[in-house]
């Protein structure tokens, strides 16, 4: 039986927290949560999430719901529109954010009206789609020395004025990328972009510069991705920031007001048997330091890691492992819950615009893994997916200007998903829901299954209520936050530990894998074997991972 159609419902409300958030935000100390933010050359940005519709549709982009158009409105005093927004209509209530800018070089001409606009795209170009008037979209020409950082939609085929938008001097820009599809015609049951035909993307900096501003504009074009060429519109560049950072990044008594504000809870699988527990309770209870060559003779380690071998890399030379004792082995696998911390880095995010807290939470022992075989829901895989301590996180990325929480980034595997604030699960205030996984600790925002690989054949990701749920306020460390300098946050020894957390086990994969092939009908057996053929190599054996800094998100963004 088909699922009944549905029409979904343009973007038309604004998102709230649940809860409001302070004002003035507390121990107000330089610019953060002050409105504006000073990026320097004479521009001066804002950043609104108050909005008037401008156009819609009611299908197309994104699983076939349609997408909302806006301009920015109640902006302050002499700030001005730099571009449009776009959001898809999967959630009816508006949530992103646009920045405006004010000139404030005088004659310095940080910003200047268009010379002409040139028509991009046009839906009465199109077959019939349902849709709320016909829009024009139009790209601003730039004066000389100057470049559009947005688009312009009218509901009419007339030019817009040229003083409606600013366009942006150009040393005050940065080349931008796509990022995630927001809206295109294409076919009705289209899941992907008709790259043949127009779209529009999400954009961000795309030049791996720190200084690199999103300005939450978007990209139009009839054809191809914008990654195939510079991309005509631009994104923004703080010329105040250092290394990313800014005088409006929050002090470190603001990051812990933050954090009590948006901690999230991590909700844990009912059948969860492998717990987190405080790094120094993992250490204090008999895990070893083994070095090669001296395998025979490991050393215990103190509750804070100051006995472990500092900087260097991954080189093999060392590990940790889990006490030798049998029956002290078991209990540290298992976790402790009493006295969990979880351990905080403060970061900048797009050219200190953004403060992104990453929320790190360290397991002793992930698991093993389980997979779905088309009607065989849920196969054991034996000791593949097992591994010595285990390192996941969720990061909140907060505005700098209000200090609101913008979107959770949810660590999967090897990758996760950004998503943003509006389509969270809250509890206890403007605190987000984080679910992990059983067994492998991935984080999801809802509960359920996930698979990895098809939806009949892969990796089972579960999540579920009903278990244990980790209050990360109840117990937190903020191990490091650069930007704040030598006088912020000292980090613990144990950071700054490059090797792997757990020993590398060599044991016959296909011996393990022939204990499930067992259990299969000879008609799934095939399909089992082209499963594990796309297995992440990680999978296929036992080896403990490096610690949160040598990650490549410790310096950059979430991947």
């Amino acid at each position: 039986m088909e699922k009944a159609a549905s029409i979904p419902l343009p973007v038309r409300t604004s998102f709230k927290l649940p809860s409001s958030i302070p004002s003035p935000w507390p121990s107000v100390d330089g610019g953060f949560a002050s409105g504006a933010i000073d990026l320097g050359g004479g521009l001066h940005v804002f950043q609104t999430a108050s909005f008037t519709k401008i156009w819609s549709t009611q299908q197309g982009g994104p699983d076939n719901l349609g997408a909302s158009f806006f301009e920015p409105t109640q902006l302050p005093p002499d700030f001005h529109m730099l571009g449009t927004h776009s959001q898809p209509n999967a959630n009816p209530n508006a949530h992103g954010w646009i920045l405006a800018g004010k000139d404030a070089a005088g004659d310095g001409g940080a910003l200047k009206p268009p010379v002409d606009y040139t028509l991009v795209w046009t839906s009465s170009d199109t077959e019939k789609i349902n849709q709320q008037g016909i829009a024009y979209f139009w790209l601003p020409v730039p004066p000389d020395g100057y470049r559009a950082v947005g688009h312009v939609i009218t509901t009419s085929p007339d030019k817009p004025p040229l003083e409606k938008v600013r366009c942006v001097r150009s040393d005050l820009t940065d080349q931008c990328q796509a990022d995630a599809w927001l809206w295109g015609p294409g076919p009705a049951d289209a899941g992907d972009p008709d790259l043949t035909g127009f779209n529009v993307f999400n954009l961000r900096p795309g030049d791996g510069s720190a200084a690199g501003v999103s300005v939450g504009t978007f990209i139009a074009q009839s054809s191809g991705l914008p990654g195939d060429h510079p991309t005509l519109v631009a994104c923004l560049k703080n010329q105040n920031s250092v290394d990313g950072s800014t005088s409006s990044m929050p002090n470190l008594k603001q990051v812990e007001e933050l954090f009590k504000r948006y901690a999230p809870w991590v909700s844990l699988h009912p059948d969860e048997e492998f717990l987190p527990s405080s790094v120094d309770w993992f250490f204090s209870n008999g895990s070893l330091l083994y070095e090669k060559g001296k395998e025979s003779n490991p050393t215990p380690i103190d509750p804070i890691g100051s006995n472990l071998p500092q900087g260097g890399s991954n080189d093999g030379a060392y590990w940790l492992d889990l006490p030798v004792d049998g029956s002290a082995k078991e209990r540290v696998k298992k976790g402790q819950l009493a006295g969990v911390q979880v351990y905080l880095h403060a970061k900048p995010a797009s050219g200190g615009t953004f403060t992104d807290l990453a929320v790190w939470v360290f397991y002793p022992f992930n698991g093993p893994g389980r997979a779905k075989v088309e009607f065989i829901k849920s196969i054991k895989l034996g000791k593949l997916g097992e591994h010595v301590g285990d390192w996941e996180h969720v990061t909140l990325r907060i505005s700098n200007f209000n200090g609101l929480l913008q979107s959770v980034y949810f660590s999967q595997h090897s990758s996760g998903s950004w998503v943003g604030s509006a389509d969270l699960e809250y509890r206890g205030g403007s605190r987000p829901v984080a679910y992990a996984s059983l067994h492998g600790h991935a984080m999801y925002p809802r509960p359920g299954l996930v698979m990895l690989g098809s939806k009949d054949i892969g990796i089972r990701d579960d999540t579920a209520t009903g278990g244990m749920v980790v209050d990360t306020a109840a117990g937190f460390t903020v191990v490091a936050a650069e930007y704040l300098g030598k006088d912020g946050v000292v980090e613990p020894p144990w950071l700054n530990y490059m090797r792997e957390w757990g020993p590398k086990i060599d044991y016959d994969v296909d011996k393990e894998l022939a204990k499930v092939r067992k259990l299969l009908p000879g008609t799934l057996k095939k399909e089992f074997d082209k499963m594990v053929r796309n297995l992440p190599k990680e999978v296929l054996g036992e080896e403990g991972p490096t610690g949160p800094k040598v990650k490549a998100s410790w310096n950059g963004d979430e991947a």
